[in-house]
């Protein structure tokens, strides 16, 4: 079974070698919480589950070697990326969490590496509303 040799990073992207020699790759987009780290945080990593995980416990994310094998590059061309880039001083942690998502899963569907349902859709439209009527109040 491939499992994971090393990784590093570069141009927005994060790289993974197996230990079959094969080089992976996925857009930093995909990971907000990588893409949001330092240097030094993204280098604080450690190789787990027998190979099959990397864990970065000062940001708390782990990510699986199956995540890198799926291939789609990010596309903001979406509903969800359209909201955000109007509004972008909206934060996507705050909405995440007043939703009840982890901020990653919303980051994913801002940068198209995950489509949400049409429900979903409708519960960040809902969230943003809800948003703008509180702002109404100030």
């Amino acid at each position: 079974m491939e499992t994971i040799k090393n990784i590093w990073f570069e141009a927005n992207r994060i790289y993974m070698r197996t230990t079959e020699g094969n080089v992976l790759s996925r857009p930093l987009e995909a990971y907000p919480e990588l893409q949001d780290a330092t240097t030094e945080q993204r280098n604080d990593y450690t190789i787990e589950d027998e190979g099959r995980a990397i864990r970065w416990e000062s940001i708390d994310a782990d990510l699986h070697i199956s995540s890198f094998y799926n291939t789609t590059e990010p596309n903001d061309q979406n509903e969800v990326a359209q909201m955000f880039k109007r509004f972008p001083w909206l934060n996507v942690s705050e909405v995440a969490r007043v939703m009840g998502i982890h901020k990653s899963l919303l980051a994913r569907y801002i940068y198209g590496i995950s489509k949400p349902s049409e429900q979903r859709v409708a519960q960040i439209r809902h969230t943003l509303h809800d948003f703008a009527r509180e702002l109404e109040t100030v």
